[in-house]
């Protein structure tokens, strides 16, 4: 069977794992994007222990990952007699059953502190680890140093987009909810407390009719904050005469494969879910993430809101956010510093001086706060800007756009306050700081 060829990154980033393990690490843990293709990689390493004839168990947490992963390592040529894809909650189990493996490739690495995990783990102690995520963080914030000893990064979001990797996308925050009067449990919101703030018919009027102006005939994935609220965003979306269903994890397989190849075929337009399209799931390319769960979750957040970034010549993503996401973690492609240890007082929301962005307020496209005519729409913006600044002052930095390069050092090699900002941010300086640079520029009137 013709092998298939990883792209350099990929390559490299199996480069580095290699080297990590030659430097006396046993724990790896590989980030990469959403939509990087993290599967592949996850399937070249188990092709070449196979073909040492070493055993290989392959740790997923949903059973949609687990079919999907096995077509995948057959796709890549990988000799299955070598490997064992099951379920953690099965796995942990029957352990006195499973064969015991060289190599221990955990899917969705951040999941990997659940004790179904590290009874794996504990049980095959000889075994090397291998993890792939996007995001390497707990809820809570910390870090996965328990169980990983060595983070192995690879590109970012922005570069994946420059070479092509993934599409372009464009920002809308059409509300800011206020979430402050949420209940939270166990590090996520009440979903109860989630449902009573969307019953304002304005809510979901907003939802509807930003889709029309955003989106209109496009593909979207719809997510949720509880079953009951899909289903009524799905009845909404039908009767605004927009093709729409929803799908949870109790929905039948052979009804919910049957809505996934309608959607394929663009017999639906809308896909409505809570958290069953997130994490790895294979559905078609959507060109639209609708975000109607605020939650504290940095991963959900990415994991739901680069959906869309699958790369298709021509297409430019759509994420219309109506919760405020992006007032708590900044944009998708935004750079962050990742680290293995725990985060000692964490705090996820955190409050900078200044918010570099605003929204209009006639097309609510996100832009830089120093934009004067929205590029979008042409609004002027006016005297309106102090209400929505107030509004905004809660949001985190936002520090990078559409079209961003990374190539400046200093203030002179910056061309816009959102370069500036970016800049800022990658030497540890505080907004005023760009805040001040953009000024002496001329980019501040």
């Amino acid at each position: 069977m013709e092998l298939k060829e990883l792209r350099p990154y990929q390559k490299d980033l199996l480069n580095k794992t290699r080297q990590a393990y030659l430097q006396g690490y046993k724990s790896p843990c590989i980030v990469s994007p959403c939509g990087s293709g993290k599967t592949v990689i996850m399937s070249e390493m188990a092709r070449k222990a196979a073909e040492k004839k070493n055993r290989v168990l392959f740790l997923v947490h949903r059973k949609e990952l687990k079919d999907q992963t096995i077509d995948t390592l057959k796709w890549w040529g990988v000799d299955m007699n070598y490997i064992e894809v099951g379920m953690v909650q099965t796995i942990a189990r029957r352990l006195e059953k499973t064969i015991p493996p060289k190599l221990i490739i955990t899917d969705e690495n951040h999941h990997s502190l659940a004790k179904s995990y590290k009874k794996v783990y504990d049980y095959f102690p000889n075994a090397r680890l291998v993890g792939f995520t996007a995001t390497p963080v707990r809820l809570n914030g910390g870090g996965l140093g328990e169980v990983n000893d060595v983070l192995v990064e690879g590109p970012t979001v922005q570069e994946l987009i420059k070479w092509g990797n993934l599409a372009p996308f464009k920002y809308y925050a059409p509300e800011i909810v206020d979430t402050s009067k949420l209940k939270i449990r166990r590090g996520e919101y009440v979903a109860k407390d989630i449902e009573d703030l969307f019953q304002s018919r304005a809510i979901w009027g907003d939802v509807i009719s930003h889709y029309k102006k955003l989106s209109e005939g496009k593909q979207a994935i719809c997510y949720c904050s509880s079953i009951k609220q899909s289903k009524e965003m799905a009845e909404q979306f039908n009767k605004a005469r927009i093709k729409a269903r929803h799908i949870d994890g109790e929905t039948p397989k052979p009804e919910r494969e049957t809505v996934i190849e309608y959607f394929r075929q663009g017999k639906i337009l809308v896909l409505c879910n809570v958290d069953l399209i997130s994490e790895g799931f294979d559905v078609p390319d959507c060109n639209t993430a609708i975000l109607l769960r605020p939650t504290q979750s940095l991963g959900l957040f990415i994991q739901q809101s680069m959906r869309p970034m699958r790369y298709k010549e021509g297409k430019t993503a759509i994420i219309i956010d109506h919760v405020g996401n992006v007032g708590r973690f900044g944009t998708p492609d935004m750079e962050r510093e990742w680290k293995l240890d725990p985060k000692k007082g964490s705090n996820n929301t955190k409050v900078e001086e200044e918010n570099p962005v605003k929204q209009c307020p006639e097309c609510f496209y996100t832009v830089e706060r120093s934009t004067e005519i929205c590029p979008e729409c042409g609004h002027k913006f006016g005297q309106e800007e102090k209400e929505v600044e107030q509004v905004e002052s809660e949001l985190v930095e936002i520090g990078s756009f559409d079209g961003f390069t990374t190539d400046y050092r200093e203030p002179k090699d910056c061309k816009n306050m959102g370069e500036l900002y970016s800049l800022a941010k990658n030497k540890g300086y505080k907004p005023g700081w760009a805040y001040y640079q953009g000024k002496m520029m001329g980019f501040i009137k």
